[in-house]
């Protein structure tokens, strides 16, 4: 269960789809544009123009609902595309995080600072928890605040220059989502172990 879908309407995203494979742009250029244009929206971010960062948030970070959808329909889906994306995923958040946690330490804002640095250590145990069960054979992608959640709170949050509140509910929702991913994990990787090898 999360609070918003995972993809975008096959509506809106195969037409975006159809254009980006005729013009021969490929589902690893999405990936590395959407991470440099996360880079971008940090370091605007680290400067104070913190509208214009959530603008480039929302709109680079919308290029992952693409580069996935890209990669099937384009025939090109690949192991190593789901971790380069996977990777840039993680950075691309901690590279925002980071810009956030900057501007408050040049605000002299600690409580702001020590708020991105939980988000940051939260959003990253999320993702770990999630591939360290699929490592171990298990499934897990329910969460109540996966990355999509993650990435419209601080784009819409940095528009309206409200990230004060924002990096409160970021720090602890994925503080809570990181141990129900935990807690769901564990449960099912016990159940598994326990039950009859006959059962297997």
């Amino acid at each position: 269960m999360t609070l918003l879908p995972r993809r975008a309407p096959a509506a809106v995203l195969d037409p975006l789809v159809r254009a980006l494979a005729a013009a021969r742009v490929t589902p690893t250029m999405l990936t590395t544009a959407g991470f440099l244009g996360n880079v971008f929206a940090a370091w605007l971010a680290a400067r104070g123009d913190v509208r214009l960062a959530g603008v480039a948030v929302l709109f680079f970070s919308a290029l992952d609902m693409l580069d996935g959808a890209l990669a099937r329909a384009t025939g090109k889906a690949s192991r190593f595309g789901a971790l380069y994306d996977s990777t840039l995923d993680r950075l691309s958040e901690a590279a925002v995080l980071g810009g956030l946690l900057w501007y408050a330490l040049q605000r002299g804002s600690d409580e702001e600072a020590m708020l991105a640095f939980v988000a940051t250590v939260g959003s990253l145990m999320v993702s770990y928890v999630r591939a360290r069960s699929e490592g171990l054979g298990l499934a897990l992608k329910d969460g109540l605040f996966t990355r999509s959640e993650r990435v419209v709170l601080v784009g819409v949050a940095l528009i309206f220059d409200v990230t004060r509140a924002a990096l409160w509910v970021l720090a602890v929702l994925t503080v809570l989502t990181a141990l129900q991913r935990l807690w769901i994990g564990s449960r099912a990787l016990i159940a598994e172990d326990s039950a009859p090898r006959s059962d297997r």
